[in-house]
């Protein structure tokens, strides 16, 4: 795989050669080097000269627009000005832009609710997030922005319920992991035109890895992306050239304007299998801190979350908790910045003591705490644990001899048990955990023990499909019949690309698989291709 040199900015690098190697133990000891030069626009603001917006030529909302996290009574709303957004500068210069937004009621704005100005600061390349407060709750509004001339994509978002609100039902979607060079975005165009209240996104937004001018399996013979594609991203800018690419797919933007998105990453937003400050190559620590410095920051100017998750350095919290009403508690989960390194790299292996050894973690302690604690608050009838890899027990083969992924939740078996006993201890007793990752679509029965096939059912995954990772698939892959013969809680297997959609009522949750026959060709049908019930009080996967 081509990479680039890894020139990374000035103060980065500065950043970088004060760490002194021989003390370097943990990420928080480079957190303090670096954090001053991954928040840098506290003093750039203040002195940063203001560009006038009517000096703006082209079109600055090529990436569409987008909400997230919702909360009762407020929206988060996201764009970013990108004239050129295949250029490093996207278009503009390094000068700040005052951009007007507007929240109607309506998609016409006829019926206007509240407007303001928001400041996008060339530190965040121009991103802008605004924080609605005064909305009524469990409510629609649309939202739109404007600079100069300019005005954006109209954009459709939806508060949460108030809190303790009994609602009679949820729509939610899952997807995770878009290869852009594995193929088109097509579920996102289906995706946009569902009833949908809000998408969970589990992972892998985007790949490090290099496209070509022709787009990979996309084969362009419309258009040729420019050279710096085709390298794998280390710096800043690499990877904020990326997210221009990625965000800019026509698909993306649709899905993105039509519903809000609650976003967790993988590991390709930054590194393949990473794991905490541990990176997948032989670099010294110091230097791939730089690069998930780097990664974190584009990840934050270009996703719709909310000020809390604003990186610091190489650190970012992601973990965090969405409720709509009594009916539904999501839990966000960051499996990557915390966990223990895999146990013989991230491969499948069999399992032994080490896999198995108490200590390790895949939350880390701080997060594994923060998610059992709230669950003993929480009194919804759906606990939602979203992540990003497999939770529930897979072996490979049947009988014995077989392996186990150690990327996933099986190479952390004390962590998974953990997570199971604190749930049990709080008496959540309708849990979903919610997966990305393996390019394929999962249902499972969580069991109390899944060496017991006998073992009381504690709970429901449901492993999302991806966008396009791994280019059209097969409805029955290559290892399906081992899987499925090997694992009898597994209640469903299914390869093709797509994504994921439920329906959460008081007395049980509805989940459809939804898959593509290709997305190496733009337009593929959208295929319902099973569906399953999962009733309150009685976990376990049952065909519609």
């Amino acid at each position: 795989m081509t990479t680039t040199m890894g020139n990374h900015l000035p103060e980065f690098r500065a950043a970088a050669r004060r760490i002194d190697r021989r003390h370097f133990v943990t990420r928080a000891g480079a957190a303090a080097v670096l954090a001053f030069a991954a928040n840098m626009p506290t003093a750039g603001a203040a002195t940063a000269r203001r560009l006038n917006p009517r000096a703006i030529t082209k079109n600055p909302f090529t990436l569409g627009v987008a909400s997230g996290d919702p909360h009762p009574g407020t929206a988060l709303l996201w764009t970013r000005l990108a004239p050129e957004p295949y250029t490093a500068d996207s278009g503009l210069p390094a000068e700040r832009v005052e951009v007007e937004w507007e929240v109607a009621h309506d998609e016409r704005f006829a019926v206007l609710v509240t407007s303001g100005t928001a400041t996008a600061h060339p530190e965040f390349h121009h991103s802008v997030r605004v924080e609605v407060p005064g909305l009524s709750s469990d409510r629609v509004y649309y939202y739109r922005f404007r600079a100069g001339k300019w005005i954006s994509p109209v954009g459709r978002t939806r508060t949460a319920p108030a809190a303790g609100a009994r609602i009679t039902d949820l729509k939610f979607a899952t997807l995770s992991c878009q290869a852009y060079y594995h193929g088109y975005f097509t579920a996102y165009k289906h995706l946009a035109e569902d009833d949908l209240d809000v998408v969970v996104h589990l992972g892998d937004y985007l790949y490090e890895y290099a496209v070509t001018a022709v787009g990979g399996a996309r084969e362009y013979t419309d258009r040729k992306l420019p050279a710096h594609y085709n390298f794998e991203t280390l710096t800043l800018q690499d990877y904020r050239l990326r997210y221009g690419l990625y965000k800019s797919d026509p698909d993306l933007m649709a899905a993105h304007a039509a519903h809000p998105f609650v976003v967790t990453w993988d590991d390709h937003e930054t590194e393949n299998n990473y794991a905490d400050e541990t990176p997948e190559n032989d670099v010294p620590p110091e230097e791939f801190l730089l690069r998930r410095a780097a990664a974190y920051r584009a990840y934050w100017e270009n996703q719709p979350l909310r000020t809390p998750q604003r990186p610091d350095g190489p650190d970012m919290r992601l973990y965090r908790r969405l409720h709509f009403g009594q009916l539904a508690q999501f839990d966000i989960l960051d499996t990557r910045q915390y966990r223990s390194n895999q146990v013989q790299g991230a491969n499948w292996q069999v399992p032994g003591p080490e896999s198995k050894d108490p200590r390790r973690t895949m939350t880390g302690e701080t997060q594994e705490r923060w998610l059992l604690d709230g669950w003993k608050g929480s009194d919804a009838t759906w606990n939602l644990l979203a992540q990003q890899v497999t939770f529930a027990q897979r072996r490979d083969v049947p009988g014995s001899g077989f392996k186990l992924s150690m990327d996933a939740w099986d190479g952390y078996t004390a962590s998974r048990t953990r997570v199971l006993n604190g749930a049990k201890a709080a008496g959540v007793d309708n849990l979903m955990v919610l997966t990305g990752d393996v390019h394929v679509g999962y249902g499972f029965d969580l069991k109390e023990n899944f060496d017991d096939p006998k073992s009381r059912v504690v709970g429901t995954e449901i492993a999302t499909t991806s966008v396009s990772s791994g280019m059209d698939g097969a409805q029955k892959p290559s290892n399906w019949s081992n899987l499925t013969t090997a694992n009898p809680h597994m209640k469903y297997y299914n390869g093709r690309r797509g994504y994921s959609t439920f329906t959460l009522t008081q007395d049980r949750a509805t989940v459809t698989f939804n898959t593509l026959t290709a997305v190496t060709k733009p337009g593929s049908a959208l295929t319902r291709a099973a569906s399953f019930v999962t009733e309150a009080g009685n976990p376990g996967l049952k065909p519609a």
